[in-house]
């Protein structure tokens, strides 16, 4: 424990009843989607998520209809700040298609998903996948002797 330790810990002694500590916020970056359609529309969503404590950045494509808040904030309150400039918005639903397993199933595709992207699915439940088995690989096989004749 070296001096600053035994520093604290006699601090932490003295002090006049005040044993919670503060838990700090981790620096994280928040993707929203967000329905922004003209330059007053993204200054509105810039101007209330800088206003938020804790935020170091934000950049907003409005193509894509992203804006990604990085700063020591969460992710509900980010929300609920960018739902109280009256636009329609929501966590970022999309993921990298080559992320997901089956991107173009039903619930992963989505015709307004951005060039690349699919929406985020927790639990593909897509039809059962019926496995076709070539019956000349088993015509064939070394495991059966018996199975040809003709070798």
């Amino acid at each position: 424990m070296g001096v600053g330790g035994t520093l604290e810990y006699i601090s932490d002694l003295m002090s006049s009843g005040h044993n919670h500590k503060k838990k700090r916020k981790q620096l994280q970056t928040v993707d929203l989607k967000v329905r922004m359609d003209c330059d007053g529309c993204e200054l509105k969503v810039k101007k209330a998520m800088s206003s938020l404590s804790g935020v170091k950045s934000v950049d907003i494509n409005r193509k894509q209809q992203k804006v990604s808040v990085t700063g020591y904030v969460e992710a509900n309150k980010v929300l609920k700040k960018a739902k109280s400039t009256g636009k329609k918005a929501e966590i970022w639903p999309y993921v990298p298609y080559n992320l997901v397993a089956q991107p173009y199933a039903v619930p992963a595709y989505d015709k307004k998903a951005p060039p690349g992207y699919v929406r985020k699915v927790e639990n593909p439940s897509t039809g059962t996948v019926t496995r076709y088995e070539d019956p000349y690989t088993t015509m064939f096989s070394d495991d059966n002797p018996n199975a040809c004749s003709v070798m």
